[in-house]
C-alpha cells in the first residue's frame, strides 16, 4: 500500500477513460548488459527510446512484457495487486528467451517508484485504475540470430478505464477454428508473456469484431474441441459448484488474477479441475479480460459450429 497526502489530480475527465493511452509524466529505466546484472534504475521524462535498427527486439523479437494495476482507495492510498507475481513471471519468461532480468525486488520497488512518479494519473477511486506496462527488451544492436548484448528494462503507465464498457453485459464471442494462438503441449512460447504472442491474434479478432463479436475464444491446435482461451485471458467454464479451466501446461500463459481466482473459488467451496472444457458444453462463464474478472450468468443459446457463432 502506498499512501499519499493532499494529492492533485491530472486535468483530464476521469469520467471518460477506456482502455487507451494517457501519456504521464515519467517512465523508468533501466539497462545491463547481456552476462551482467540489473543494478539501478532512473526515473525519466516519459518520451520516445532511441534505438538500433539491429536491436534485438525489432529483428527478432527478443522481448517480454507484463501488465498490471494501481488501484487508489477511498481514502487517498494506493494499491498494488500482487506485483511479486508479474515478476516472477518475468524471471520465467526471460530464463525462456535468453534474457537477465531484474531480480523480484528490483522489479516490485521499480513498479512502486514510477507508480509515486506518476501518482497525480491513479485515477479517483471508483474511476478507473493506473495501468502498468513493464517492458524487457534485447536493445543491443546483432546482425546474427542469436541473444542481444544488452538490454533494457523500461516500465510506463497510464490511466484506464474499462477495457469492454459492455463488461457488465453478456458479451458475444467467435469461436475461432481456424487460426490458433499457440501449439499445443510445452514446447512453444504461448506460456510466456512475449511480444511474439500477441500480434498473431490480429487476424482473428479484427474479422470478429468487424462481424459484431465481442472477443475471441481459441481452440486447442491438437485437435480443435476444447477452449484454451481468449485473445488477452483466461477463460474460466462454471457448472454448478465445479470450474474447469485447461491446465497450465505451456500452452497458456499463467495468469496471475487467475490464479487468484482458483484460490477464492476453493475457498467459496467450488472444485477447481484443470481440465479442457468441450465447446459444446452448457455453461456460465467467469471471465478475465485484462485483470478484470466479472461473472456473468449467461447459457449457451445458440451454437452453430459451422459458422463458429457462439452466442452469451
Amino acid at each position: 500500500m502506498l499512501c499519499t497526502a493532499g494529492e492533485n489530480y491530472a486535468d483530464i475527465n476521469w469520467d471518460e477513460l477506456g482502455f487507451s493511452l494517457v501519456p504521464t509524466d515519467y517512465m523508468y529505466v533501466m539497462k545491463c548488459a547481456k552476462g551482467d546484472k540489473f543494478s539501478q534504475g532512473s526515473i525519466l521524462p516519459y518520451g520516445n527510446l532511441e534505438i538500433n535498427p539491429s536491436a534485438g527486439i525489432l529483428n527478432y523479437g527478443q522481448g517480454i512484457f507484463e501488465g498490471l494495476k494501481a488501484h487508489r482507495t477511498e481514502d487517498g492510498c494506493i494499491l498494488l495487486f500482487r506485483p511479486d507475481e508479474n515478476a516472477q513471471r518475468m524471471k520465467r519468461s526471460a530464463d525462456r528467451l535468453c534474457m537477465p532480468s531484474p531480480s523480484n525486488d528490483q522489479f516490485v520497488n521499480a513498479v512502486k517508484q514510477i507508480v509515486l512518479a506518476n501518482k497525480r494519473w491513479v485515477p479517483p477511486s471508483g474511476k478507473g485504475s493506473l495501468y502498468i506496462r513493464p517492458l524487457l527488451m534485447g536493445t543491443g544492436a546483432l546482425l546474427g540470430l542469436a541473444p542481444a548484448p544488452d538490454y533494457t528494462f523500461l516500465i510506463y503507465c497510464s490511466p484506464i478505464g474499462s477495457y469492454h464498457k459492455v463488461i457488465l453485459s453478456a458479451l458475444n464471442l467467435k469461436v475461432e477454428d481456424k487460426l490458433y494462438k499457440a501449439i499445443s503441449g510445452s514446447g512453444g512460447t504461448g506460456g510466456i508473456k512475449s511480444v511474439t504472442n500477441y500480434a498473431p491474434v490480429y487476424t482473428a479478432i479484427t474479422d470478429a469484431k468487424a462481424n459484431g463479436f465481442s472477443d475471441v475464444l481459441f481452440l486447442d491446435s491438437a485437435t480443435g474441441k476444447y477452449i484454451e482461451e481468449a485473445s488477452a485471458c483466461n477463460v474460466f467454464v462454471v457448472k454448478g459448484n465445479a470450474s474447469f479451466t485447461p491446465a497450465i501446461d505451456g500452452t497458456i500463459l499463467p495468469g496471475i488474477m487467475g490464479k487468484s481466482i482458483i484460490e477464492i473459488a476453493i475457498d467459496l467451496g467450488y472444485r477447481v479441475f484443470n481440465f479442457p472444457s468441450i465447446i459444446g458444453m452448457y455453461w456460465n462463464v467467469l471471465y478475465q479480460w485484462r485483470k478484470c474478472w466479472v461473472l456473468m450468468k449467461c447459457s449457451a443459446q445458440e451454437l452453430q459450429w459451422l459458422s463458429t457463432l457462439l452466442h452469451l
